[in-house]
């Protein structure tokens, strides 16, 4: 995908409503209409009065992605949902049942809008040749192919067919948030044609409420320019991305970011020598996962096999304490604080898994009990103002311009900043023409966080705290004025 014209930060490139949206692959037991999990409460246990599969109320059972897609094959199959076995302790990795919904749904859409899928879904990738060869292709083969063949007798599509539809949703849909917080997937066949760079120069929103995605660019694109999308988190480590990459899109990424082992200066993988004072340990060759790693200041060199069972220990943990939300209060925050503590002289400080980590603390100090804003004495408000700025550091990098997550970020630095200053003023250690170049630069930075995030569809929380932003900005912007 490329830019027929210079493209100006912030400018709407595409927008489509999806081709197919369904629950994600390996999905705990959920509403099959609003992707709620199922059943609401363990004494209620509603299911669909047609087909006998889990729906949360009689408006779900209706509505039309269930109504008019697999409710009529299964109704027609007599094929009921195994409650008992859905709702089994041994579903760590989702309920085979329901891995074929959304395929499903991928085949009869097919079949109700024929002109859509043969120009813009059939020619999909569905990396056959390499998926045959993986576990995920037996799992689809026999809770999707089989299933479908076998149990409900669906015979009008083959099994090249079916594996293909399976395919194409494993390479190319895009996660998506309900009104309520939960996850579904969806085909977005246009977005879907960019390619992959671990810096993207685009960003997008998926509405909750009727799931049009929204794209646009985050930075200035040339004319000729190529429009990039990242298909990973870009809060990982390169080893970590790549792993991703390469078990879940099927190709190694050889971005800009990834050839480097700094990571375009940011150091997201490197690593503190603990032979030596200032040393940082980095990869030889980012590229290769085999390749040593060294010290950039004494002889110390280790295997990246080594470096890779380090961050698996270390992910480990992150994921354990990213798991503790905002909702637990105290807790969350102190979990998180610990393992920055623990791994403190083994991740360089802007290392990947301080970023998130950091990323989750900017948004939770000021905002979770025991540490609303109004109550954080000045040292917590530097500590966060420390972190936001550290984030900004390596999100200028990685997630450049008009991203969703710099939006936030520089939203959670104006108010410590106003709080501080306004602290300062109060103990008599700056003066009025202090206390107001503060409060300017805290106003540029709310009004860089409320253009950004005001390009958000106003249906999501980002988008809600946008107009928030801008009604704060007015706020800020007399009050220097009447200084």
């Amino acid at each position: 995908m490329v830019a027929n014209r210079e493209l100006q930060p912030g400018e709407e490139i595409v927008t489509e409503m999806p081709f197919v949206v369904g629950p994600k692959a390996f999905t705990y037991p959920l509403c099959l209409s609003c992707y709620t999990p199922w059943p609401p409460t363990a004494n209620d246990k509603p299911l669909c009065s047609k087909c006998g599969w889990p729906v949360c109320s009689a408006e779900c059972e209706n509505q039309p992605q269930h109504k008019d897609y697999e409710c009529q094959v299964f109704a027609q199959a007599n094929e009921k949902f195994n409650v008992e076995a859905a709702l089994e302790e041994t579903n760590e990795n989702g309920v085979p049942q329901l891995e074929c919904i959304t395929p499903l749904r991928l085949l009869l859409e097919s079949e109700k809008n024929p002109g859509r899928w043969k120009n813009e879904v059939m020619g999909m990738e569905a990396h056959t040749q390499i998926r045959s060869r993986k576990e995920h292709w037996k799992l689809d083969q026999v809770n999707v192919v089989d299933y479908l063949k076998k149990q409900i007798k669906l015979d009008r599509f083959s099994e090249e067919q079916i594996q293909t539809a399976c395919g194409i949703l494993e390479i190319n849909t895009f996660e998506i948030r309900t009104a309520n917080g939960y996850s579904a997937r969806g085909i977005y066949p246009t977005v879907a044609m960019m390619n992959h760079s671990c810096v993207s120069n685009t960003c997008h929103s998926i509405s909750p409420t009727d799931f049009r995605i929204r794209l646009r660019t985050t930075v200035k694109v040339p004319p000729g320019g190529e429009l990039y999308g990242s298909y990973t988190h870009s809060l990982l480590p390169t080893m970590l991305r790549r792993d991703h990459l390469l078990e879940g899109k099927h190709f190694a990424c050889a971005c800009p970011r990834c050839a480097d082992p700094t990571e375009l200066g940011t150091h997201m993988s490197s690593l503190k020598c603990n032979k030596c004072d200032n040393g940082i340990v980095l990869s030889l060759d980012s590229l290769d996962p085999d390749s040593s790693w060294k010290c950039t200041h004494c002889e110390f060199s280790t295997s990246g096999s080594a470096v890779r069972k380090v961050l698996q220990i270390i992910q480990a943990d992150v994921n354990t304490v990213e798991a503790i939300s905002g909702a637990d209060g105290a807790d969350a925050i102190q979990a998180r604080e610990t393992v920055v503590k623990k791994y403190h002289s083994v991740l360089h400080p802007r290392h990947a898994f301080n970023t998130m980590l950091r990323h989750s603390l900017t948004q939770m100090y000021g905002r979770v009990d025991e540490y609303l804003l109004d109550d954080l004495p000045d040292i917590v408000l530097e500590h966060k103002i420390d972190m936001c700025r550290m984030l900004l550091q390596v999100l200028n990098v990685v997630e450049p311009g008009c991203s969703r997550i710099r939006g936030m970020t520089l939203y959670e630095l104006h108010a410590p900043l106003l709080f501080v200053a306004k602290t300062l003023w109060n103990a008599g250690v700056i003066d009025e023409a202090a206390l107001k170049s503060k409060m300017i630069e805290a106003a540029e930075i709310l009004k860089e966080s409320a253009a950004i995030l005001c390009l958000e569809p106003p249906d999501t929380a980002e988008g809600q705290i946008g107009l928030v932003a801008k009604e704060s900005l007015v706020q800020l912007e007399q009050s220097i004025s009447d200084l």
